[in-house]
C-alpha cells in the first residue's frame, strides 16, 4: 500500500511538473519567457506546443495580429475657426514584444499611450487645415441634380482641396508613428471616422440649409406658377379660335339657310301671296290677341280684315 501511494504522488507530481512546464501559442499569439522578472530568449512567434522551466520560468503572451484603437471624440477648432466634433479611430499591432514588455507591458497601458500621441497628432492636424480639407479628399465636382444646385452655384463659395482627408489621416499617422517605435507598436492605419458640427454651429448650419431648401422650393413652386400660367393662356387661346371657328361655320350654316329660306318664301309668296298674307297675320293675332290683352281698334281697320271677311 506503501508503495502504491508513493506511486501516485510520484504521477501527481509529474503532471503538475509537466502541467507547469509546457504551454501553447495559437497563430494570434507570441509569447515572451521570464526567469525572476527576467527576458530569457527571444520571443516565441511560431505556434504550437513549447515546453519551459517550470515554477521558475513565466509565460508573458501578448497578441501578434491588428489590435483597434478607438479615440474619444473630441472638440477641435478647424483653421478657419469653426469647431467641430471629431471622432477617430486605427490600428495598431505589437512588433517589437521585448520593448512593449519592457516598457508599457500590457495592452490597457499601451491603450494609454495611443491616446498620449495620436490624441494630439489628430487636434494638430485638425487646427491646421480648414474644415474643407477634413472633409473632402479632391476638387471632384458633386453632383447636385434633384437640389437645384445647377441653379444656385453661383452663389456658393468654392475652396481648392489643397490637402484633403487622406493626406491629414496620412499626416496624422506619420507624425504618431515615430512616437510609438520606442514602446514595440507599430501604427498601422489611422481613419477619422465622423466629423460633426459642435451644437450652436449644427444649429446655423441647419437654419441655412433649411433657408436654402425653401428657397430651391419657392423657385420651384415659382416656375411651377408660370407654367401654369402659360399653360392656360395657351388652353384660352385655343378655346377662343376654336369658339371663332364654330361662330363663324355657324353663322355660315345659318347664311345658307336664310338664303334658302328667302328663296323658299319667295317661291311661296309667287304661288299664292294672298295665303301667305292670310298666315301671317293669323300668327300675330295669336300673338297679340291673348286672354290677357285688351285691344282697341276701329272696324274698319285693316289689322281686322281677315276677322270681318271670316265671321264665326
Amino acid at each position: 500500500m506503501k508503495i502504491k501511494g508513493i506511486l501516485i504522488i510520484i504521477i501527481l507530481a509529474a503532471a503538475v511538473f509537466i502541467y507547469n512546464a509546457a504551454y501553447s501559442i495559437d497563430e494570434t499569439e507570441q509569447v515572451i519567457i521570464t526567469q525572476f522578472g527576467r527576458i530569457i530568449g527571444e520571443p516565441k512567434v511560431d505556434p504550437g506546443l513549447k515546453f519551459k522551466i517550470p515554477f521558475i520560468q513565466h509565460a508573458n503572451y501578448f497578441a501578434k495580429n491588428l489590435l483597434d484603437w478607438d479615440g474619444d471624440p473630441g472638440q477641435i477648432p478647424t483653421l478657419d475657426k469653426t469647431y467641430i466634433w471629431v471622432d477617430t479611430f486605427a490600428r495598431w499591432k505589437i512588433t517589437d514584444a521585448v520593448k512593449f514588455f519592457q516598457t508599457v507591458n500590457n495592452r490597457f497601458a499601451a491603450i494609454g499611450k495611443l491616446n498620449d500621441i495620436i490624441d494630439p497628432a489628430v487636434r494638430n492636424f485638425i487646427t491646421s487645415n480648414q474644415l474643407i480639407e477634413a472633409v473632402r479628399k479632391s476638387d471632384r465636382t458633386l453632383d447636385r441634380s434633384g437640389f437645384g444646385g445647377s441653379d444656385f452655384e453661383s452663389e456658393r463659395i468654392y475652396y481648392t482641396i489643397t490637402t484633403g482627408r487622406e493626406k491629414i489621416t496620412q499626416g496624422i499617422l506619420n507624425q504618431a508613428q515615430p512616437k510609438l517605435a520606442p514602446f514595440g507598436i507599430e501604427l498601422v492605419d489611422v481613419k477619422i471616422k465622423r466629423i460633426n458640427y459642435v451644437e450652436q454651429v449644427r444649429k446655423s448650419v441647419y437654419g441655412r440649409m433649411i433657408a436654402e431648401r425653401k428657397q430651391i422650393a419657392e423657385k420651384f413652386r415659382s416656375e411651377g406658377k408660370g407654367e401654369a400660367q402659360k399653360i392656360l393662356g395657351e388652353k384660352e387661346r385655343d378655346l377662343q379660335e376654336i369658339e371663332s371657328k364654330a361662330y363663324r361655320k355657324a353663322q355660315e350654316i345659318k347664311g345658307k339657310a336664310d338664303a334658302e329660306a328667302t328663296i323658299i318664301y319667295a317661291d311661296s309668296y309667287g304661288v299664292d301671296p294672298e295665303f301667305y298674307s292670310f298666315v301671317q297675320t293669323l300668327e300675330v293675332y295669336i300673338e297679340s290677341l291673348g286672354e290677357k290683352n285688351t285691344l282697341i281698334l276701329s272696324t274698319d281697320s285693316e289689322f281686322l280684315k281677315y276677322l270681318k271677311k271670316y265671321p264665326e
